[in-house]
């Protein structure tokens, strides 16, 4: 059994596979069993990788090797994240955003004060410090800042002691959320089934999904005009799919259309134009549009060709050249008005209205194969990567500070992904990717990097966390976790009358913390959570990648 020994104890390369594939699998799988109703997630990696860099004296991975899968995996971790969270990155700011992201900008604050206070009231290094900040607040990305700041700095020595402060505060600190949402439902005797009843009454008047309305022309004005004199007179963003005349025909309307007192038409448009439509056009009717006998049918395209993506809705002639009507466009899982200004993504899928040889031709020229979305786009991902690496190494001098500050692996591909997810279709770029693709290319990154740091640390970390500060970083980690959230808490409840489910989204993505939304998302038995959660999100883990840099560059320089 000497060549087992050899391979599994002599360090090489099959050697060192072997150990990263170990601690990633038992990493992942215990991260999966529950403890109380919580799971740690992905992040046991960690624990598993500690443990085995623990006996050093049997196992062992060239450093460089070591250096180079834990920046690769932080690398594709936050690239993927920003290429998720960058098409709504900006707008997560409009209206409600607004509120929910200054309180989360919020909590950033009170944990870096928090943080700050604990440094100057005791003997804590900030190095160490940090990697506790970034245990609290559950996030990983910032932990691999703090790192390249350290890196930086010429302080590499001190990178397993951050990360054995990262490991020592990180399972209270997803616990730590859990209780303050638990604290603030009871201070302020919420009832979450009433909050939960709340939220569905507000989803019912949702002005973003679209709806379908059948009318009758009654208006005596309307009589003899063309749908586009209509719809400039009402001034409203609706799209009328069909038409039945008189005579029974079924037309599909164009903008040169002449509108009769008594026609039939189906509209999609959003509720709050609902009330104005009806009472300018004719009362509603009830109409089962797909038991005509005509030659005119709906149907979804699926957007898979590269030369439409960025295109607007009305560059299309869907009218002239194809015959056809758009009404809806589904985006991710949400249905939108199909409005002529509308600029289409890869992975869209089109509601177009007409006879079915028409959008078969259609659905030819734009793609409609879910073979074409199942494949990656390889060169999107590389040029944003390269992009990435090089704004994180351009150096930014601030005054006050003795070294300039770099955004690095961590900040760099985190802009870098989350600009060419907003902006890439302008440059031809397409950044669809399935959503098993980006969670196969996340979990494989973040699983590098914590195998990779846990491993690092596990030489020291029993040493520290026995004899050295690492009760105190549990109990500082816990401040840090729960002070901020029951502060922001208690503020957005009673400032801003906040949903209790929407404050538990929000209390999870101001920590970046996804053990801690699924409890909220099982609590609350609706979506409101997760869209508090992917609203802050954005902003949330820039914020958390900028300040974890900044704490090591100004207090460790």
């Amino acid at each position: 059994m000497d060549w087992l020994s050899n391979l599994i104890f002599t360090p090489g390369l099959a050697n060192t596979v072997i150990l990263y594939s170990f601690i990633i699998a038992a990493g992942v799988w215990l991260g999966k069993r529950k403890i109380f109703g919580i799971s740690l997630g992905v992040t046991f990696v960690l624990f598993v990788g500690i443990l085995v860099g623990h006996f050093t004296d049997y196992f062992s991975i060239n450093k460089d090797v070591l250096d180079f899968a834990k920046e690769l995996g932080l690398i594709l971790f936050v690239y993927s994240i920003g290429l998720q969270v960058g098409p709504g990155f900006f707008s997560s700011f409009k209206k409600g955003g607004m509120i929910l992201n200054a309180l989360a900008l919020g909590v950033i604050l009170l944990n870096i004060a928090t943080v700050i206070s604990i440094y100057f009231l005791t003997d804590a290094r900030m190095e160490d410090l940090v990697g506790v900040l970034s245990g609290a607040v559950t996030n990983t990305p910032g932990l691999g800042a703090a790192q390249q700041a350290l890196e930086q700095l010429g302080k590499s020595s001190d990178i397993p002691s951050t990360a054995a402060g990262y490991a020592a505060a990180y399972p209270l600190g997803v616990v730590g959320i859990i209780i303050s949402m638990i604290v603030i439902k009871k201070i302020f005797k919420i009832s979450a089934t009433k909050e939960s009843k709340l939220i569905e009454e507000e989803n019912e008047a949702s002005v973003q999904k679209p709806m379908i309305l059948s009318l009758m022309v009654e208006n005596k004005m309307l009589d003899g005009k063309t749908l586009k004199q209509i719809l400039d007179f009402l001034g409203r963003d609706f799209v009328i799919s069909r038409i039945k005349k008189e005579n029974g025909e079924v037309i599909i309307p164009q903008s040169t259309t002449i509108i009769n007192k008594g026609d039939y038409m189906i509209l999609v448009l959003s509720p709050s134009d609902e009330e104005a439509v009806e009472a300018f056009i004719g009362q509603r009717v009830e109409m089962d549009w797909d038991a005509i006998d005509a030659p005119v049918v709906s149907r979804r395209i699926l957007i898979t060709k590269p030369e439409y993506n960025g295109r607007s809705i009305s560059s299309l002639k869907l009218h002239a050249g194809f015959q056809l009507n758009a009404t809806r466009v589904n985006r991710a899982g949400m249905d939108l008005v199909a409005a002529p200004n509308l600029k289409l993504q890869m992975g869209d899928r089109i509601t177009v209205v007409g006879k079915l040889e028409d959008i078969n031709r259609l659905a030819g020229r734009m793609g409609n194969s879910m073979k074409r979305l199942n494949e990656p786009n390889m060169i999107t991902i590389f040029v944003g990567i390269l992009l990435g690496i090089i704004l994180g190494s351009i150096p930014f001098q601030f005054p006050g500070m003795s070294t300039a500050m770099k955004l690095g692996l961590a900040g760099g591909p985190l802009i870098a992904a989350i600009l060419i997810g907003r902006f890439g279709y302008k440059l031809k770029l397409i950044t669809y990717t399935s959503t098993s693709s980006s969670l196969m290319l996340r979990e494989i990154g973040i699983c590098l990097f914590l195998a990779s740091v846990g491993f690092s640390a596990g030489g020291s970390f029993v040493d520290t966390i026995v004899s050295g500060d690492g009760l105190w970083w549990v109990l500082w980690g816990f401040i840090i976790t729960t002070l901020p959230l029951l502060i922001i808490g208690t503020i957005a409840r009673l400032k801003f009358k906040l949903n209790y489910c929407t404050m538990m989204g929000l209390m999870s993505g101001s920590m970046t913390d996804p053990p801690a939304l699924a409890y909220a998302n099982k609590l609350a038995n609706n979506d409101a959570p997760a869209v508090a959660y992917s609203t802050v999100y954005p902003l949330t883990m820039f914020m958390r990648v900028l300040t974890a840099q900044l704490l090591i560059l100004i207090f460790c320089a």
